[in-house]
């Protein structure tokens, strides 16, 4: 199957694009990478009027390094990230991460705001960044607006987005070195979508935890208790606190909750052996 007919526009600028997808009887849909909606389109899932090319929008390409965070552009590929466009921490962190997502040629025009747009709740993006307690940054007509990840993402491929709003940035904080990080997806080969996967950021100094859980046909899980309360031991956390906390999210299938658990305790044991140093 083939895409249905449809024009094509290059913004020349960040600030059209807003202009551009609303206040028209045409349906648009903004494009990047392309990596998912390329696919969408074939299968016919969408059918715009016209796709707004947003790749060349230097404003969308900028990494900016503050005192407490990294600024990174919509348009910042995986690609970037696996060869080191972010330093420190946080970028042995994403770095790590986007290793592990598809393959090289996917990561080659796959991006960071074009996958937290499409949502997919197996993506590794939306359960790491949510992990690092990341915020996102919203242009639209009316100005700008700023949120945290968990309150952009609603749902399964489901998002706070506005008829003529666009992600513009995130903003990630500086790790310190007392939080300590592990990840853990589980699929049945490389490249593939997870079964369950699971970030963890301890804060040893605060004695908490943050842990996100993906992949549940949901929008992420996050759980953010003491230590005490979260843990069984010190590198495994309490499977009856994670498994009611996946109920309550609706998530109630007991094998795949199994699973789940287990990708939680892989991510547990990986942040002790590699701190954020």
């Amino acid at each position: 199957m083939k895409p249905v007919k449809f024009d094509y526009t290059v913004p020349a600028a960040l600030m059209a694009v807003p202009a551009l997808l609303a206040g028209q009887e045409r349906v648009s849909k903004v494009v990047s990478g392309g990596q998912s909606l390329g696919a969408m389109l074939n299968l016919r899932l969408v059918q715009p009027d016209v796709l707004l090319d947003i790749s060349g929008l230097a404003d969308l390409k900028l990494i900016q390094e503050t005192r407490d965070a990294w600024v990174i552009g919509a348009c910042i590929t995986h690609a970037n990230i696996e060869d080191g466009c972010i330093a420190g921490k946080v970028g042995e962190v994403l770095a790590s991460i986007a290793r592990g997502i598809a393959y090289r040629a996917v990561r080659n025009r796959g991006t960071i705001g074009g996958s937290l747009a499409h949502a997919d709740p197996s993506a590794d993006w939306l359960c790491t960044l949510m992990a690092l307690n990341t915020t996102i940054r919203l242009v639209s007509q009316a100005g700008a607006r700023t949120l945290a990840l968990e309150k952009f993402v609603t749902g399964a491929y489901e998002v706070d987005l506005a008829e003529d709003e666009l992600i513009e940035s995130v903003t990630i904080p500086k790790l310190s070195e007392t939080q300590y990080w592990g990840y853990s997806k589980i699929c049945r080969k490389t490249g593939e979508f997870a079964h369950a996967m699971a970030a963890v950021m301890r804060d040893t100094a605060k004695g908490n935890t943050r842990l996100v859980l993906g992949a549940t046909e949901r929008s992420p899980l996050v759980i953010v208790e003491s230590d005490d309360a979260l843990f069984e031991s010190r590198d495994r956390f309490r499977a009856d606190v994670i498994e009611r906390a996946l109920s309550a999210h609706g998530v109630i299938d007991p094998i795949g909750n199994q699973i789940r658990v287990a990708a939680c305790q892989r991510a547990l044991k990986k942040s002790f052996g590699v701190a954020t140093r």
